[in-house]
């Protein structure tokens, strides 16, 4: 679900911005995924996609404890990386458009 959601922010890849960010998020009683927050960023671009990702999961099959269910933290890193060849490219045209 995660690569397939992931938009590459346009302004990271101009850049050549990559790493990976670290989201913290509770899957509650219901599985509804909560409490989203970015626990360790690398850019606010890669950031906010990252937790725009995270929030717009699908529910999850929520945690049980005593066989009732409960709250569950997660943390989860999101790694975003360009392809070598998709930099060059762009470098060669942003200076061929100059």
């Amino acid at each position: 679900f995660v690569y397939s959601t992931l938009k590459y922010p346009t302004i990271a890849l101009e850049n050549g911005i990559q790493g990976q960010v670290f989201v913290k998020f509770v899957v509650d009683k219901t599985g509804k995924v909560t409490n989203v927050k970015v626990s360790r960023g690398v850019d606010p671009s890669l950031d906010k996609e990252a937790k725009r990702i995270v929030e717009s999961m699908p529910k999850w099959s929520p945690g049980k404890q005593q066989g009732e269910n409960v709250d569950v933290t997660y943390e989860m890193p999101i790694t975003f990386t360009i392809q070598v060849d998709y930099h060059r490219k762009n470098i060669v045209k942003l200076k061929e458009m100059k």
